[in-house]
């Protein structure tokens, strides 16, 4: 499955993320720009389920999330819709087009600041429907809060 995770407003977002999984001892994959995959970095990033991707091709983020899909048996991929840790105006549609050529359902995952909690929303199996989506998007992360707010934007496709 796709899971997005929101909001991505500072670094620490992927630390205390990472601490959950480990808790429940899940596995996932995540993306992460190329550039971060040299030296140490490669094995730990690697080790921690990163998938290295060259941002600057058309269309070959979701072209490699979908070959990784094919080439796993089980497969959590985890993905920060915003794209980004600043402010951006809306969401990246690239979750929804993995999702939907990988054939594998999104799961909502929230991390709220505030009250110190991880939360696991619904398992949306049918996201062919934008609006329908986002619609609950918006109804699930609308009052969660990350580590810096001033960088969150709003819940929407662009």
């Amino acid at each position: 499955m796709v899971v997005i995770g929101a909001p991505h407003t500072s670094n620490w977002d992927f630390i205390v993320f990472l601490a959950a999984l480990h808790h429940y001892r899940l596995r996932v994959r995540f993306l992460a720009k190329d550039g971060l995959f040299w030296g140490p970095f490669d094995w730990l990033f690697r080790y921690l389920g990163g998938i290295p991707v060259n941002r600057s091709l058309p269309g070959g983020v979701v072209r490699q999330a979908v070959e990784s899909f094919r080439t796993e048996t089980e497969m959590l991929l985890v993905i920060a819709p915003e794209g980004t840790r600043a402010a951006a105006p809306s969401w990246k549609s690239g979750f929804l087009r993995i999702a939907e050529a990988a054939g594998v359902p999104v799961l909502l995952a929230a991390l709220d600041v505030p009250t110190r909690r991880v939360l696991i929303g619904p398992l949306v199996r049918d996201w062919a429907n934008d609006d329908d989506f986002m619609t609950q998007a918006r109804d699930f992360f609308s009052a969660k809060r990350g580590y810096r707010p001033e960088n969150q934007g709003p819940v929407k496709l662009g």
